[in-house]
C-alpha cells in the first residue's frame, strides 16, 4: 500500500500576479516542512506540477529536494477562462456585468494591496465564470473541464510509482482527485477544491487498482487563525 500526499500550494500572490507566494504562503509551506520533519515522514518521490506558485511550496516545504515536474499538475487557467467567459456572462446576465464590473473598480483600488479583499476572497463573479466553464456553456479555446479532469486523472496515475508521494499542486486537482476516490467526475469536485486551505495536505491511499480517499485538507501545522487562508 502506498499514501498519497496532495498539498495545495501556500497562500498566492495578488489576482494580476498570481503565479507566486506570499509571504504568508511562504510561512505555510515552511510550517508544513517543519510538521512533516516532526512526524518523520519521508517520502520515496516528490512531484510538484509547473506553475511557480507550486514549485516555490515545494522548495520552501522540502529545501533541496529532488523534485520531479509534472505539468500534469497544473490548476486550469482561471485568467483564460474568465477573458472568454465574462464578456458572454456579461452580456446575458446584468447581475454579472454589474459584479464584474465591481470587482474591476476594486483590483484598481486595491494598487496591489496583498491583503486587500479583492485578492483573498472567491467573488461571486468567479463562481459564476467557473461554473459556465465547468458546463460548457460557450465556445472557448482553452483546455475543457472533461479535458482537465482527463489530464488530473491521467497525473494521479503516474504517481503510483513509489510508496510514499507527495504532490505540491493546488485546489482543483485535488478536489479532482479526491472526487475520483467517491466516482464524482462532474463540478461536484469544486465544492471539494472550495474547502481546501491554503498549504492544506489530503491523503490517499493506494492499493493495486484501488484509491481510496484518507484525509481531507489536513492543517494541523496552521494553529493560528490569521495561518488559514483559502486564496
Amino acid at each position: 500500500m502506498s499514501v498519497l500526499y496532495l498539498v495545495r500550494h501556500g497562500q498566492a500572490g495578488t489576482r494580476d500576479q498570481y503565479d507566486s507566494l506570499s509571504e504568508l504562503g511562504r510561512r505555510q509551506a515552511r510550517l508544513l516542512g517543519e510538521y512533516f520533519r516532526q512526524q518523520k515522514i519521508h517520502f520515496d518521490a516528490i512531484y510538484s506540477g509547473a506553475l511557480n506558485r507550486q514549485q516555490a511550496t515545494a522548495r520552501e516545504t522540502i529545501p533541496d529536494c529532488e523534485l520531479r515536474i509534472d505539468a500534469g499538475w497544473n490548476e486550469f487557467d482561471l485568467a483564460q477562462v474568465f477573458a472568454e467567459y465574462a464578456p458572454h456572462l456579461a452580456a446575458e446576465d446584468d447581475d454579472f456585468r454589474r459584479e464584474y464590473e465591481e470587482m474591476q473598480a476594486a483590483l484598481e483600488a486595491s494598487h496591489g494591496a496583498h491583503d486587500h479583499p479583492v485578492h483573498r476572497r472567491w467573488s461571486d463573479c468567479d463562481k459564476k465564470v467557473i461554473r459556465a466553464w465547468i458546463e460548457g456553456r460557450f465556445d472557448y479555446s482553452g483546455e475543457s473541464w472533461p479535458v482537465f479532469v482527463a489530464r488530473i486523472h491521467a497525473a494521479l496515475k503516474r504517481t503510483r510509482d513509489a510508496r510514499n508521494v507527495v504532490v505540491f499542486t493546488s485546489a482543483t486537482p485535488i478536489g479532482v482527485s479526491a472526487a475520483r476516490t467517491l466516482d464524482i467526475s462532474d463540478g461536484r469536485a469544486m465544492q471539494i477544491a472550495g474547502v481546501l486551505l491554503n498549504g492544506s495536505f489530503t491523503t490517499l491511499r493506494v492499493r493495486g487498482d484501488e484509491t481510496r480517499l484518507f484525509s481531507l485538507n489536513n492543517a494541523p501545522h496552521l494553529a493560528s487563525a490569521e495561518l488559514r487562508t483559502f486564496r
